[in-house]
């Protein structure tokens, strides 16, 4: 069975609308209202639609809201690098067996990236 299209004939991929509207957070000056969000993304998109996304990323722990008046403003909870290691993490705790998994990944690295991973973990231990 096919999957349905969206209201402009194609599906998103999955994680774009997120995406988007992390990088207007990312472009605003400091906290922002929901509605400066919609007012920055490409797509016509609802308020609802644009709140929807807010607290999905709210539940991902990816930004961050305070109460200004009777309404929220809205920031990343951190940069482009925090964000992918907050996927990954998730990813990760979602799997029965953490050291397969690690083993895995690391086995698929390139060899640049493997030594860089190394040398990061070298650096952890002597912070400790």
């Amino acid at each position: 069975m096919a999957e349905p299209d969206g209201p402009r004939g194609r599906r998103r991929p999955q994680g774009a609308l997120e995406a988007q509207v992390l990088a207007a957070l990312h472009r605003a000056e400091g906290p922002v209202p929901a509605s400066w969000v919609q007012e920055r993304l490409t797509s016509d998109l609802a308020y609802t639609t644009v709140m929807t996304v807010l607290a999905r990323l709210l539940t991902k722990n990816a930004v961050t809201r305070r109460r200004e008046g009777r309404s929220f403003v809205w920031m990343p909870a951190a940069d482009e690098a925090g964000l992918a290691a907050l996927k990954m993490r998730r990813v990760l705790d979602g799997e029965q067996d953490r050291r397969a998994v690690l083993a895995s990944f690391i086995t698929t690295l390139p060899e640049d990236d493997e030594q860089l991973l190394r040398e990061l973990l070298r650096h952890a231990d002597d912070e400790d």
